[in-house]
């Protein structure tokens, strides 16, 4: 019984001494809903966490909604309060997978893979395909995507007094650092 504690232990240890992630805590997501001749709908987030497993090239983000700021104070409001009811729906998330990724092949060239995964907003799940590009920049991995979320595909309600005003396909851009954790 000692043995197989022991053992047990032992390859709990070298998973960890040996594991494959690679992450940020202040990756930054970006969203443009503006539409020509009105106000300037976009916020940036520089909280998103972000973690790549090098070894199976699962990629997963999670994005607190609150943590969106924009140039207008009161659109944030209206943004956390009216749309994405953050107080009920505080996260966004994607969980997914890069395909036919080796991290040997990473280099300070940039590298374009294709990314699928669920994405979760506002409560509603839905599977995206986008592409991701990844640049080895010394011990760290820069990452950069960008995706185009209908609000209505995610149950965002946009009152008919402004929906001319915000876009029907909402631009998110991200851009992650990650480093060895």
């Amino acid at each position: 019984m000692k043995e197989i504690i022991v053992s047990a232990l032992f390859i709990l240890a070298g998973n960890l001494v040996f594991s494959q992630k690679m992450m940020t805590r202040t990756g930054e997501v970006k969203f443009e809903a503006s539409m020509p001749a009105f106000e300037e709908v976009a916020a940036t987030n520089k909280t998103t966490s972000c973690i790549l497993d090098k070894a199976t090239g699962d990629f997963v983000a999670l994005t607190l909604i609150k943590a969106f700021k924009f140039k207008a104070p009161l659109m944030e409001e209206h943004f956390n309060e009216n749309y994405m009811e953050s107080s009920q729906f505080p996260k966004a998330t994607f969980k997914g997978k890069i395909l036919n990724f080796d991290a040997k092949n990473l280099s300070a060239t940039k590298t374009s893979y294709d990314l699928e995964g669920d994405l979760t907003i506002h409560g509603v799940t839905k599977k995206v395909k986008t592409k991701i590009n990844l640049t080895l920049s010394g011990p760290k991995i820069l990452v950069s995507s960008a995706i185009s979320v209908k609000p209505q595909d995610y149950k965002i309600e946009i009152p008919s007094l402004v929906k001319g005003k915000i876009a029907d396909n909402v631009k998110v851009t991200m851009n992650f650092i990650l480093g060895a954790n």
